[in-house]
């Protein structure tokens, strides 16, 4: 391991007292291989669709008010910050001795988790009518919502052990082609898309419990019986792509390097992942603090995106009528859309970096989240004041106009999905942290910000009249400086430029024309 980064001042950063040898450099990972290692993110992504678009309705049904629906939500970021980075750190180290690797039995094992956790929640009202919960229509049923959050719980879970060691192991088969790194989370991007536009589908579609008649039963309403069919096709489809990304490639052997100095070569996990944060150069954090504004962004979109078309665009309430759910199904077909966009623009996306550097592209497709929260701000402004008509059904106007934003908002959510990820792990392999943790680091930017949304969203919008639009108010805000930050702190040259501030061996491989060590900023110059 060279000695560590030097930060952009010239001032030299101690190596870690803990780092991650790669292996020496063998042959290139074929392309469609690493397409088939990231397959099974749209496993991972149709079930995260269907809770995005049917799990807010579904606890109110269950009886939880609106003011504290995102605070289940908590469920996910509270997890995040611990399995995400503590799984990331236990496969940096793990012996690849296992037919498996040091990354896939986390995939493996995460993928049987959310399987587990999918099919609990489907079957909470059933499983707590067996614990006990009344017959009778409209009581409280508290049996099914502990099943309900032990589900979701245990969904989290599986979600960040698996997400984390797959974007881990792509940056492990490009090693240090930072285009290859690009590439490779773009396909993972592609995939996430594909598994949004199955699961919205799926999700916008309301007669699953015709296919699958057992799923209705005395506790379990026709929507409640929609979700339950859609989620054991999730875990159809997990089992199926997580078998083809597993068994796509082979793992080379890493090395741990234990520093002399080191006091204690089996450090506390939380030491290493918090002790690592001094070794940041000034381009990580610039990184970690775009991600964090632009989550803050994100979360209350993704919370509450099918509540929104169900209560300010129809004008529905979850417990009176299908009106609200009418608005939920319309709402994931615009998530849909959203997802088709997300797909085509995950296969422009790296063109897009080479021509105008990742860092601008990053910033500009933020600015256009803020303008697309503060449309939708303007869209329920417009739809409360508008005339619905004897049939109770929004102009078609307000619709289309709906639709319209969630579609742009595609864009925006494929570099979300695909830049960050390349550029921490690009920043991060020259200070020898291991993939595995850096994926955890970032992680921490995006959960923490989720804890912040889902503590503040829900009693926020209560207090001003039960709506969302004070949390896509903040959502907006959020947006627009994250947009400012990474296109005036986030580099848009090439890494020619930018390598001099990390290690002596970057520059050495740089005056002998190796290419693939340029980062994600731009073109070659």
């Amino acid at each position: 391991m060279p000695p560590a980064a030097t930060a952009a001042g010239g001032a030299r950063r101690a190596r870690p007292p803990t780092s991650i040898t790669p292996p020496p450099p063998g042959p290139k990972v074929p392309l469609r291989r690493l397409l088939r290692a990231a397959s099974v993110a749209s496993g991972i992504q149709f079930g995260w669709a269907l809770q995005l678009s049917l799990l807010t309705p579904y606890v109110q049904e269950l009886g939880i008010p609106h003011a504290f629906a995102s605070l289940v939500w908590l469920c996910g970021p509270l997890s995040g910050l611990v399995v995400q980075p503590l799984v990331g750190h236990v496969s940096d180290r793990l012996s690849i001795n296992s037919p498996l690797g040091r990354r896939r039995p986390f995939i493996a094992g995460g993928a049987a988790v959310i399987a587990a956790a999918v099919l609990t929640v489907g079957f909470s009202a059933d499983l707590g009518r067996l614990l006990g919960d009344s017959k009778e229509p409209g009581a409280a049923r508290p049996r099914a919502v502990v099943v309900y959050l032990i589900g979701f719980w245990l969904l989290d879970v599986g979600n960040n052990a698996t997400q984390g060691p797959c974007r881990a192991l792509l940056a492990d088969l490009t090693g240090k082609d930072h285009r290859r790194t690009r590439i490779a989370n773009a396909y993972f991007s592609l995939f996430m898309a594909l598994g949004n536009i199955l699961g919205f589908a799926t999700g916008s579609y309301s007669g699953w419990y015709t296919v699958f008649p057992f799923t209705m039963t005395s506790a379990c309403s026709i929507n409640c019986a929609n979700l339950k069919a859609a989620f054991l096709l999730d875990v159809i489809i997990l089992a199926v792509t997580t078998f083809i990304s597993v068994t796509s490639v082979q793992e080379s052997a890493y090395i741990t390097v234990e520093d002399s100095n080191s006091h204690d070569t089996q450090e506390a996990f939380l030491w290493e992942l918090f002790g690592s944060f001094r070794y940041f150069t000034l381009p990580v954090w610039m990184v970690l603090i775009v991600t964090a504004l632009t989550w803050i962004g994100w979360f209350p979109f993704i919370l509450f995106d099918t509540d929104w078309f169900g209560r300010e665009i129809y004008h529905g309430d979850p417990d009176k009528g299908l009106v609200y759910h009418n608005g939920v199904g319309m709402g994931s077909f615009g998530l849909m859309l959203n997802s088709v966009v997300l797909g085509l623009t995950s296969v422009v996306l790296e063109r897009l970096c080479r021509k105008w550097g990742a860092g601008l592209v990053w910033g500009v497709s933020n600015i256009i989240m803020c303008f697309c929260f503060s449309a939708m701000l303007v869209i329920a402004y417009l739809a409360g004041n508008a005339d619905y008509g004897p049939n109770g059904l929004p102009p078609d106007g307000i619709v289309i106009a709906s639709l319209v934003v969630f579609t742009i908002l595609g864009a925006p959510l494929a570099v979300t999905y695909s830049i960050p990820y390349a550029m921490v792990s690009s920043r991060i392999e020259p200070l020898g942290l291991g993939q595995g943790l850096a994926m955890g680091i970032l992680n921490l930017a995006i959960v923490i910000p989720q804890v912040i949304v889902s503590l503040g969203s829900g009693p926020l919008d209560q207090l001003f009249g039960g709506g969302n639009s004070p949390a896509f108010a903040v959502a907006a805000i959020a947006s627009f400086f994250s947009g400012l930050v990474a296109i005036l702190g986030l580099p848009r040259s090439s890494q020619t430029r930018t390598s001099r501030s990390f290690t002596p061996r970057a520059r050495t491989q740089g005056r002998h024309g190796h290419h693939g060590h340029h980062d994600n900023h731009g073109p070659h110059r």
